[in-house]
């Protein structure tokens, strides 16, 4: 077990008649990249506005590098960068000015923040653009200088918070490297997005989150496990009758047979030899086979089964 860096208990954060947050527990450590990841209006945002003293709660406590966080923390708070979905810089300054000035909230010393600021830039590539004001900005490189912001003054905790919505591949690739590249050198990040692939690149952890509750916690390989698809087989064939479904049917690891559009859909749960017992009883049945795909389960299949919802269909 490493050092928490964070420690929600009991957490519970009412408005009105709707609990946003129902008695969540979360512990996070030291050198995690830890993603979170829940429906809209799952309670993802209110948490982590709970967690960073925006909002009060009604019950449970919160931990961050071992103190109780409040309002008047302001010592965690130096260690502590944000990078929000929205956009947050300011109009008026151009690349540099804006760096500049949100490294200034938490560093005094000129030469420092000079310093900083320069390293801020170059970690994401606006090297080019520092004269340039945000409006002129590309959405993917207005992004950057988002994220440029919010760790300029090194924290060593960063909430990432749907980093690369809407933005194009090449930047999402940076954003992503960077992530890598800041918990490598020592941050531990709080990661939240909606895009599945970005998850099961980075993160270490995860948490699914639900109506305010944690559902379940672990590794993506733990959270795997806990589903009952374990394999899903396609194979493009003709000619796949009840009787042939059937008899797959009859297999001791399958669980469920589809065929529509010359795909025979077959889903299994455990067992290792699946794909050789499938392609065995159509060789028996003299069916013909083009092409063979087998998949493991995916996070999503897991987000799915354990919330109802998947995950990718959703609005960022």
């Amino acid at each position: 077990m490493g050092t928490e860096i964070v420690k929600i208990e009991n957490l519970v954060k009412r408005y009105k008649e709707l609990i946003a947050v129902d008695h969540l527990n979360l512990s996070i450590e030291e050198g995690e990249i830890f993603g979170l990841l829940g429906p809209n209006g799952s309670g993802k945002t209110t948490t982590i506005n709970c967690l960073l003293s925006l909002l009060t709660f009604d019950k449970g406590s919160i931990k961050v590098f071992g103190k109780e966080m409040t309002p008047s923390s302001y010592d965690i708070k130096k260690q502590i960068g944000v990078v929000m979905q929205d956009v947050a810089v300011i109009e008026q300054l151009n690349v540099y000015q804006n760096i500049d000035y949100f490294c200034g909230l938490y560093i005094n010393d000129k030469k420092t923040r000079k310093k900083y600021v320069d390293e801020a830039i170059r970690f994401v590539g606006l090297e080019d653009f520092v004269k340039f004001l945000p409006k002129k900005l590309s959405g993917g490189l207005l992004r950057r200088l988002n994220i440029a912001c919010g760790i300029a003054h090194k924290p060593k905790l960063i909430i990432f918070d749907e980093p690369t919505v809407a933005v194009d591949p090449q930047s999402r690739n940076k954003i992503l490297e960077g992530i890598k590249e800041l918990n490598k050198n020592g941050a531990t990040i709080i990661y939240t997005s909606h895009y599945m692939e970005e998850v099961e690149q980075l993160c270490s952890r995860i948490a699914i989150i639900d109506k305010g509750k944690n559902l379940v916690t672990g590794t993506k390989e733990e959270l795997k496990k806990m589903v009952k698809n374990t394999e899903t087989i396609t194979i493009e064939t003709e000619n796949i009758s009840d009787k042939i479904k059937n008899k797959l049917c009859e297999s001791e690891h399958i669980y469920e047979v589809d065929y529509s559009d010359g795909k025979l859909n077959v889903k299994c749960s455990g067992g290792k030899h699946n794909l050789v017992n499938v392609l065995g009883i159509l060789a028996e049945n003299n069916i013909p086979v083009g092409r063979v795909y087998s998949e493991l389960p995916t996070l999503n299949d897991v987000f799915l089964e354990i919330t109802g919802k998947a995950l990718r269909d959703m609005e960022g």
